[in-house]
């Protein structure tokens, strides 16, 4: 009996040696921080271009008579026309060189940036088949 409680002790004193011998598991790494932050938008082209700067109005004179302002700002282009009214158009895809851009809704489609200078626009009324050919002023 003495025997068995002297190796009972002597197992237990080793399993207690090697209990303290193990090293703790390493400490998991950090979750990836998780950001909420929206892309920038591309930048702008220069001034007099397709899209003048967001505070400033801009006018064009089209053929046919037609005359509008426009103003652009957080993707969407405010026209203002006193024969057409206003109209709110939406950043669209489209545009072949990287100064042109296409703003659209349900009645518009206008194309801004066109032209060697970047000067001219169109705008597409639908579902008329008019389209306006216009200079900026």
């Amino acid at each position: 009996m003495i025997r068995s409680l002297a190796l009972l002790g002597w197992v237990a004193a080793t399993g207690a040696a090697l209990w303290g011998c193990a090293a703790a598991p390493p400490p998991a790494a950090p979750a990836p921080a998780v950001t909420t932050a929206v892309p920038a938008p591309a930048s702008a082209p220069a001034p007099g271009a397709a899209r003048p700067d967001a505070a400033a109005a801009v006018r064009y004179r089209c053929d046919q008579g037609l005359e509008f302002t426009v103003r652009f700002a957080d993707d969407s282009a405010f026209i203002e026309s006193p024969k057409r009214g206003s109209e709110v158009a939406l950043r669209d895809a489209g545009g072949v060189t990287p100064q042109q851009s296409v703003y659209s809704n349900a009645h518009l489609r206008a194309e801004f940036g066109l032209g060697a200078a970047g000067r001219e626009a169109k705008l597409h009324y639908l579902p008329d088949p008019q389209v306006a050919r216009c200079v900026l002023q």
